[in-house]
């Protein structure tokens, strides 16, 4: 198993919050993320996709074309390729912003990582997405008043519990029709969200709404 993390970067909107790859990690772009990667002087180990979304195609970079009509978002190609590589820690980029469905489709790539037992997070300018499949995430104190929802991605969440926040949760179920844990918030001690059965989309903003 490969020991850095994996930076793959779609073609959404695109920061560097946290893009710090070392030399263990890898970098690939996903079709249109390689622009957003171009345009911040961020050279990728790899490109993937099918090209529809690149201004132009640059050369000496590795790469893996596959054709337009397909399965598999070039999103999803790239986490393919890292796993296969031997990634098990991902941080996504460019995965939100742009069309509501891409957006959907990252998020459910995030879970299937979380399912899979990978560690893996969407990152964005304004917020940063856990998911957790059958355990627990643990974060450092934050700023009081920062906000965070947890939301069940599976029909339901059960054993759910949630400390250090100003609303806590001990052993509930969360459905996802109810968005019961909408706009919870920091309250400056160290965060524990943890589900027994099901997985739940945690979603940090990195500021606070107040």
């Amino acid at each position: 198993m490969a020991r850095g993390t994996a930076y793959i970067i779609g073609a959404g909107s695109f920061c560097t919050l946290g893009f710090k790859p070392g030399p263990n990690d890898i970098i690939i772009a996903a079709d249109g993320g390689f622009d957003r990667l171009n345009r911040a002087g961020i050279r990728p180990h790899l490109l993937i996709g099918d090209m529809d979304s690149i201004r132009t195609v640059p050369p000496g970079i590795a790469r893996l074309r596959f054709p337009a009509r397909k399965d598999d978002t070039d999103m999803a190609l790239a986490i393919k390729a890292a796993r296969r590589m031997g990634y098990a820690r991902f941080k996504l980029y460019g995965a939100l912003g742009g069309r509501l469905d891409h957006t959907l489709a990252n998020l459910q790539l995030l879970a299937d990582l979380a399912q899979t037992d990978c560690q893996a997070r969407v990152i964005d300018q304004d917020v940063i997405i856990y998911a957790v499949h059958d355990g627990t995430l643990t974060l450092p104190p934050l700023e009081p008043g920062r906000t965070i929802s947890v939301f069940s991605w599976t029909n339901q969440a059960k054993g759910a519990t949630l400390k250090g926040l100003a609303y806590s949760l001990f052993n509930a179920t969360l459905a996802n029709t109810k968005p019961l844990g909408v706009s919870n918030a920091a309250r400056g001690k160290p965060i524990k969200i943890s589900v027994k059965s099901g997985t739940l989309m945690v979603m940090l903003a990195n500021r606070s709404y107040e």
